[in-house]
This record gives structure tokens, sequence and C-alpha cells, in this order.
């Protein structure tokens, strides 16, 4: 029986990730009325304590340190450890993300401990703690348990339900000083290429362009289709290849892999490697001149004609069913 479950909270650009919330709900299963301890490293990250607290952790520690202002393996794995070492729990969670990526398996091997990354459920059976995950990208799944030591896991966006918020909720919130010394690496500067508005990976609605959007300029009305839904735009391998948008977007199996409640794939063939990305999506719709395309092989709702026809025909509906529901509550 799990007594205590850390939950190592990620933020960017000032926002706590949800993802982080999820990982607190998988916790939850893990420690089976135990203690939930959030973590959060770096500074002034006060308010997004409080929101750890109300999602379902029973005390937060800030750890603080002038060094701490920006992510390295290095550094945050320094003031982790240190934590760990003082906490002693059962179980560590964190987002796979790419700072989940980055940083579990680094104090999975300092502590000589197992890892089960991208955890897609998690459950208690017989006292034993069963993750289940997705193999051959996608195409099956593997359930597994850490049979003794400490267990680590790392959980895949979108697909743990998060506890109910008690707003006002209010765990114990300390700040520990840490000590971090000999970095091997510094951030002097963070340079933002990529894109604002929702976070691909963390999006219940994604809009995704392939080759047939023929153009960068194409992809703005994918963009003006996910501003109505309040989506995010994603893109197979072949239209980044083909310079239509930034590498950010990708969506497949060297890109980032989502599993949003609504996938709209606009001109995409359907190519394995794409499909191993957002296989798990709840509802896919295709769109695509090809009736042939393998995407309407796992698409929910297929539509067979040009994306540059039907696109503004949806979002015209969209908006008009939209405008109706805030005329309806106005």
């Amino acid at each position: 029986m799990m007594k205590k479950v850390l939950v190592v909270g990620e933020v960017r650009n000032g926002i706590i990730r949800k993802v982080s919330f999820e990982a607190i709900a998988a916790a939850a299963v893990m420690a089976e009325g135990g203690e939930i301890v959030g973590i959060l490293i770096g500074n002034g990250l006060e308010e997004m304590a409080k929101e750890m607290s109300e999602y379902g952790a029973d005390r937060v520690i800030l750890a603080e340190h002038e060094k701490l202002d920006s992510y390295t393996s290095d550094g945050f794995g320094q003031a982790l450890l240190q934590i760990i070492k003082k906490e002693e729990p059962k179980g560590i969670v964190f987002g796979h993300t790419s700072f989940g990526k980055d940083l579990s398996p680094k104090i999975a091997a300092r502590l000589d401990a197992g890892l089960i990354s991208d955890v897609i459920e998690i459950k208690s059976a017989d006292g034993e703690i069963i993750c289940t995950r997705p193999v051959y990208a996608g195409k099956a799944f593997e359930e597994k348990q850490i049979v003794e030591g400490t267990t680590l896991i790392s959980v895949r966006p979108n697909n743990i339900a998060v506890l109910e918020k008690e707003e006002g909720r209010q765990g114990k919130i300390q700040s520990v000083k840490v000590e971090i010394k000999d970095l091997r690496t510094i951030v002097k500067e963070v340079v933002r290429k990529t894109v604002t508005g929702v976070d691909l990976t963390e999006a219940k609605i994604i809009i995704s362009g392939g080759r047939g959007v023929k153009s960068a300029e194409g992809f703005t009305l994918l963009q003006e289709l996910a501003d109505v839904l309040g989506g995010a735009v994603g893109a197979s391998r072949g239209a980044c290849d083909a310079g239509y948008c930034d590498y950010s977007l990708q969506i497949g199996q060297t890109g980032k892999v989502v599993t949003p409640d609504l996938y709209i794939a606009c001109g995409i063939s359907g190519a394995i490697q794409h499909v191993a990305g957002m296989s798990n999506s709840k509802v896919v719709v295709a769109i695509n001149k090809d009736q042939e395309a393998n995407i309407f092989s796992i698409a929910d709702f297929g539509i067979a004609g040009d994306l540059f026809e039907v696109l503004p025909l949806l979002i015209k509906e969209f908006k008009l069913v939209l405008e109706s529901k805030e005329v309806a509550v106005g």
C-alpha cells in the first residue's frame, strides 16, 4: 500500500500545465488513501501551489533557488533528489511531456528505481498498482507494475481525468531551500519560436493539416476553424517537410502524441507514422478528396471533398451554432 506519493508539477509561461492535475489524480490511485505531495521547482510559484492543493494535493513543496529560474535537468534534478531523500516517497509521478521525459529517467537512474513511462491508465488491484501504456505505435497495450522499490511513472496528457476541483481548498504549502552546485548547463536566454494559444498535447480539439493543405497560407484556414472551436492546429510530417508550418506542430511517430476529444484531419493521407500520434483520439473526422485515403479507415466520420470548400462551410456552421447558444444563454 502506498503511503506517500510525490507529484512533480510543471509550469510553462507562468501557468501550471493541466497534466500536473492529471498526475495528481494518478497519484491518488497510487497513494490509496495516503498523502499526495505536490512539488514545484523554481521561484514565485505560490499561486500554482494553491492550484495543486485545489486539485487534490495534501501538501505542496516549493523548491526555491536563484539558479532554478529556468529548467535544466541538472538543476531541477539536484533539487528533486534532495526532496526525495527527505520525503522518502513510495511513488513519484511526472507528466509525459518534454519536461517529464527528460527528468524522470534521470531521477529513476539516480534512485536505481523502475520507471513506467507514457501511462494512459492506472488502477489498483489487490493492493498492486497496475499501469497501462501503449506499445508498437499504439497498436497494442501492455500492463506493467513495479514490484519493489520506489515506483516512478509519467502520465500521457489528456488520458487520466483530473479530480474535482475544490475551490479554496488549502493544503499546507512549504518553501524549502535546496543546494544547487556545479551546474554543467546554464540557461542565459530562452527564445520561443512557437505558437501561442492552446497547447497541442493538452488540446481537446485539434485541427490538423497534411500535404493536401498545399501551402502555408492554407494553414490559416485551419487556424480559423481552431479559433472558432477553441482548439489547436497540428500537422503531419509531410506538411512540416514541405515548409507549410513549423515542426513544433508535427503529430506522429517522430512528433507529438495527442489524445484530443475531437481530431479533424484535413488533407492527410493517413500514413502509419502519422496515425501513431493520433490514433487514440476519441473522435476522428477526416476531410480528403481521395476517397481511398487510408485516413478514412480509422475515421469515425469522413467527408470526401475539397478541404478548401468544406472548411469554410464548417466554420460558418460552427459560428452560427455557437452564436445561437450565446443568444440562448443571454
